[in-house]
């Protein structure tokens, strides 16, 4: 079977939570029966399509089925090619309006529009896909109209090999000392950067952020003045070279994010090993236990009590590590791809009884 992976605005996405998790699953089917192919485009891009289709080329590739990522103007191309004809349509819903709301500037007041046009754009899919059950939720609430199935983001092990080796190289390039707590990813108001910094105020600990961050208009006013102005104790690293670096480097993994569809930064602090801090939410504990692999914290209070254990208690942190990595072992590559082969199957079911019931 020959499947489109379409991620559009792929150049732009590579460093977001979206790149990776396709990323993940493009990996994950490296050796399996299923071909990839990455543009729905004859000739690579739209405009060389544009041009073949002016002098009787088709516009799009040929391909058994099209998995869409990003909700844009080429996936709803996409989308009306394949109803056109006959070709499963597989969109993943990586995008809701709640998870874009505190991401850049004005996104939030955006939600309304948002949410009509996903509405509608997923419901033409023959199968949705979404990280979680949370997710699930969010989407039957707008209500979407095509059949939904759950799939885990994953998390790719084995390029953090070796994270331990980093520790000493990325703890002396920004100064580190003592217990370190840390985040990883892109520095968003929705994920706790205000949270993250209060903590830091009120603790003798060193606090870092390893992601990228903007500081143009995009950015919120709130990302933009705790980056220009951080707590003397806090330290925006801008984009690393190496996220092993990031995962070497801390001790207590803090993430007070407000909303999530699954985390993989979060998986991947687990694979690590890592002692982990999480707001308790319905998605967080979907997937962790608090008090076996993760703290889950409600309340600020909590997220300074859970810190301070940590930072006091190393067995607590080396067990809690333990369980953690175990957590990631079961969202490894492998479960992506058989997630991923049995979601085509079910899509190809769909769309058959669709084509039956329409002709």
């Amino acid at each position: 079977m020959r499947v489109l992976h379409y991620l559009e605005l792929q150049a732009r996405l590579r460093r977001s939570g979206i790149g990776t998790a396709v990323r993940h699953q493009r990996k994950a089917l490296a050796d399996s029966s299923i071909r990839l192919s990455t543009s729905p485009w004859h000739g690579g891009g739209p405009l060389t399509a544009a041009y073949k289709g002016a002098i009787g080329d088709g516009v799009f590739e040929t391909y058994d089925l099209a998995h869409c990522h990003v909700p844009g103007p080429g996936t709803v191309a996409v989308a009306e090619h394949a109803r056109r004809n006959d070709v499963p349509l597989v969109v993943h819903a990586h995008v809701t309006r709640e998870d874009f709301a505190g991401s850049f500037r004005g996104s939030t007041a955006v939600g309304p529009a948002l949410e009509r046009y996903l509405k509608r754009l997923y419901s033409r899919a023959d199968l949705l896909l979404c990280p979680s059950g949370y997710t699930e939720s969010v989407l039957e609430s707008y209500p979407v109209s095509a059949p939904i199935r759950r799939i885990t983001n994953g998390v790719d092990i084995d390029t953090l090999a070796g994270h331990e080796s980093l520790r000493e190289r990325y703890r002396r390039r920004y100064g580190l000392d003592g217990v370190v707590v840390y985040a990883v990813g892109n520095v968003f108001e929705r994920k706790g950067i205000e949270t993250f910094c209060r903590l830091a105020r009120r603790s003798d600990h060193e606090f870092v952020w390893f992601g990228p961050y903007d500081d143009g208009l995009a950015a919120s006013s709130t990302v933009r003045r705790l980056t220009a102005n951080p707590p003397e104790n806090v330290t925006f690293t801008g984009w690393i070279d190496d996220v092993r670096g990031a995962y070497g480097a801390g001790d207590v993994y803090c993430f007070p994010t407000r909303v999530e569809n699954q985390g993989i930064a979060v998986l991947e602090a687990m694979a690590c090993g890592a002692a982990v801090v999480l707001r308790k939410l319905p998605v967080f504990e979907e997937f962790y236990t608090d008090g076996e692999d993760c703290l889950l914290c409600e309340t600020f209070s909590a997220f300074e009590a859970a810190i301070e254990r940590l930072a006091a208690d190393p067995d607590l942190r080396r067990r809690l590590g333990e369980n953690a990595a175990e957590t990631a072992r079961s969202h490894d590559l492998d479960r992506v791809r058989r997630e991923l082969e049995a979601a085509y199957a079910e899509a190809h079911e769909h769309a058959a009884a669709s084509q039956h019931t329409t002709h």
